[in-house]
């Protein structure tokens, strides 16, 4: 098994690569870095992670980045956590649901709640059921659950305007990795940008 460290900051992106690790019952070094201090731009973390972004998860010393590149790399790396659903056609809708967070999803929390509004809707209108993105649990309602976590706790979106995205995150907040994940990157606490 290869050996795994993961540069994170809490509540940052990161978080979800950070779950999915609990989820696959991963060892790990936990390597938090600081956003307010801007650790992500010295010299040291750039011969990591040259763009200076969270996170960078190093596999056997080999620094991976990218949300979606590292949970995929997870699934496929512990698959017994079945966090894909493991055909050619599940898998690639997760990707491409992966694909959808990280290109429309995520740019739009900085433009406001103008710019999220809309995208949320198509989000909300995405989910097929009230249940799991792809019909079980995978690394695609990870990647979803931590940018719907930050955005409705910062933006206080209508719980009545995306009711299943709403279920979605109750459901993730009851899993045990998403609490130990929680509770590990709060005791260090948050220092986000805007």
């Amino acid at each position: 098994m290869a050996k795994l460290a993961l540069y994170f900051a809490p509540g940052a992106s990161s978080m979800a690569v950070h779950i999915a690790l609990h989820e696959a019952g991963a060892k790990f070094e936990a390597r938090p870095i600081s956003l307010g201090r801007k650790e992500q731009r010295e010299a040291w973390y750039r011969a990591i992670n040259p763009l200076g972004q969270v996170p960078a998860l190093l596999i056997d010393g080999r620094p991976l980045t990218e949300v979606a590149g590292c949970l995929f790399y997870i699934a496929r790396a512990f698959p017994e956590a079945k966090l894909l659903p493991g055909d050619a056609e599940g898998d690639a809708q997760a990707v491409s649901w992966m694909s959808f967070i990280a290109s429309t999803v995520h740019p739009a929390r900085r433009q406001g709640i103008d710019a999220v509004a809309p995208v949320y809707d198509l989000t909300e209108k995405r989910l097929a059921n009230e249940g799991w993105i792809l019909g079980s649990y995978s690394v695609a309602d990870i990647h979803l659950f931590r940018l719907f976590w930050r955005v409705s706790n910062s933006l206080k979106l209508e719980r009545t305007r995306y009711p299943k995205l709403y279920a979605h995150h109750d459901r993730m907040m009851k899993r045990s990795a998403v609490v130990q994940t929680i509770a590990v990157e709060a005791a260090i606490g948050y220092q986000l940008p805007g």
